[in-house]
């Protein structure tokens, strides 16, 4: 679809900051080789500190000896015992990286729901049934719930978008650019988690076991889901206020009517457009198999005896009620059920959206979508396959706690409040946004450093990946190395033939701007509240033994 229509010369005419943003990451590797790069680094430095005798007292761990606590020293990464690691545990380093299995197993239900057609076709009948004056809202709060589709809220959304604004009279490079901006600017924002909670708490997971703070710490993919729903709330009406009164007004009134872009072919590929009865029953049949995944899961927490409760947890070794014991901690079993819930849950949808429409004959295709949703996996796989082996050597070398211990101590010398240091946490990752733009290769960069250091200074692992998710989303609909910025610039010329990547860009500034604004002072009031982030899951943290962080 993208190819229909030519792109001019990405960096013809861009000069300035925007110009060297692009010619700057453009320079940039692969991210598989920045890590493989930071690998080496990391094996250079670890010599070196090891040399120099760099340390740092562990924060929860006492020498058996001394009984003072525990000395932690720098290992060099060519020490014996680490080369062994490296070779001998190179299959269970990779197998045994959290994300991995979190990503594939949502990936496999996912998958058929987008290549069923369910996904496209839910956000279709959504924005398609919304009224003239709520146009805008309803787009934006569709893109944003699209996030669990991935690559469908991009393809099918955002040129819908323009097409309905079209038809309403509205300029249409309005309803893209609300569209990209609830699909990209509010990745992280949604109703609910998924397959990106999955994701971004497998990497936390596995920063807070390589520092040994907490080995009883697990990742639970709802523990940002009070925030990102918070975070939708706030978003939706700062998309519809930019729209509306500030891109809108600029682009001026639309005089090429409802059908000036679709000259080329197949400019949206709308899946209701064909056959839209058939379309409604399959959505029908979808919606009565999600009500039936959700009907089993609430079987299993709210039945007698059942899997998903553990009400052991909130007892002590004589079955006497722990006095200071919440429901969430009965409730833990169910909130690590969610992975495989999620799979249920896209799988059956997109099952039951394929049988009823044709898009699934029998159960080969099934296993076929399944499949290709597997092989779309192929670069994760490989990026996965370098970022476990840095994460698992920077545990190695003892390097992330030793800089988590003495970079806690650098900011709690500065006198700084904790919310404010993760306003400042957000807006780095916003900055570095700009030149890496895998959410997941930034926070397996990050994680190390920052999910331990965090922790030390009394905000929890779900804290630190709240303000993380915040930064990465809000920049990524102004840097050209986002990989579907040239796609959303092929929509926009469409229906503006001299629509360029200045143009792209400089549309999409102000609703930047506000995101980064708004999700900043949302998570340092969060903070400064201190509301739990989702179920089991608060925004302070306290170190095992009741030393607090």
């Amino acid at each position: 679809m993208a190819s229909a229509a030519p792109t001019p010369d990405k960096t013809e005419g861009m000069g300035g900051f925007l110009g060297w943003v692009e010619r700057t990451g453009n320079k940039l590797p692969d991210p598989v080789f920045i890590f493989f790069y930071l690998i080496l680094a990391l094996v250079v430095i670890s010599i070196l500190c090891s040399m120099l005798g760099v340390s740092a007292f562990h924060p929860t761990s006492l020498d058996e000896a001394t009984g003072q606590p525990l000395r932690i020293e720098a290992v060099s990464l060519l020490a014996p015992e680490n080369i062994q690691r490296l070779w001998v545990n190179m299959p269970k380093t990779f197998t045994h990286f959290h994300p991995l299995g979190y990503v594939l197993v949502v990936m496999l239900g996912a998958g058929v729901a987008e290549r069923s057609g369910f996904f496209a076709a839910g956000m279709a009948k959504a924005v398609k049934g919304a009224p003239t004056a709520l146009l805008t809202p309803v787009v934006a709060l569709v893109a944003m719930i699209g996030n669990h589709a991935a690559d469908a809220g991009y393809v099918v959304l955002i040129p819908l978008a323009g097409i309905l604004f079209a038809a309403a009279g509205r300029h249409p490079l309005a309803g893209i650019a609300a569209a990209f901006a609830g699909v990209s600017g509010g990745f992280s924002a949604n109703i609910s988690p998924g397959q990106l909670d999955a994701l971004l708490f497998g990497i936390t997971e596995e920063a807070v076991a390589a520092s040994a703070l907490d080995p009883s710490w697990t990742a639970n993919i709802a523990g940002n889901w009070y925030f990102i729903s918070a975070m939708t709330l706030i978003y939706l009406p700062i998309i519809w206020y930019v729209t509306d009164k500030v891109i809108e007004p600029r682009l001026g009134a639309w005089t090429g009517g409802a059908s000036a872009g679709s000259d080329s072919d197949d400019l949206s590929p709308d899946p209701t457009a064909q056959d839209g009865e058939l379309a409604s029953k399959g959505l029908r049949q979808a919606g009565l198999a999600a009500l039936f995944v959700v009907a089993l899961w609430a079987l299993m927490v709210f039945a007698p005896g059942t899997p998903l409760i553990n009400e052991a947890a909130c007892l002590t070794e004589d079955g006497a009620p722990l006095a200071d014991c919440s429901i969430h901690s009965e409730l833990r079993p169910f909130y690590q059920s969610l992975v495989a819930a999620f799979f249920i849950l896209f799988l059956l949808a997109g099952w039951a959206y394929g049988r009823a429409t044709g898009s699934i004959k029998n159960h080969r295709d099934l296993v076929e979508m399944m499949s290709e949703s597997m092989k779309d996996m192929g670069y994760y796989l490989v990026l996965a396959f370098a970022a476990a082996h840095f994460v698992a050597m920077f545990g190695w070398s003892n390097l992330g706690l030793i800089s988590a211990v003495h970079g806690a101590a650098g900011i709690e010398a500065t006198g700084l409040p904790l919310p404010i240091v993760l306003g400042l946490m957000v807006i780095f990752t916003g900055a570095l946004n700009l030149f890496v733009g895998s959410a997941s290769a930034k926070w397996a960069l990050l994680a190390p450093i920052l999910v331990p250091m965090l922790m030390l200074l009394g905000i929890s692992p779900e804290g630190a990946t709240a303000a993380y998710r915040v930064g990465d989303s809000a920049t990524n609909i102004i840097t050209p190395l986002m990989v579907y910025f040239p796609l959303i610039l092929v929509f926009a010329q469409r229906w503006q033939k001299d629509f360029g990547l200045g143009s792209l860009t400089a549309m999409m500034l102000p609703y930047s701007i506000w995101l980064m604004i708004s999700g900043t002072a949302l998570i340092v009031l969060w903070f400064y509240l201190g509301i739990p982030l989702g179920p089991d899951a608060p925004v302070g943290y306290v170190m095992p033994g009741g030393g607090a962080g």
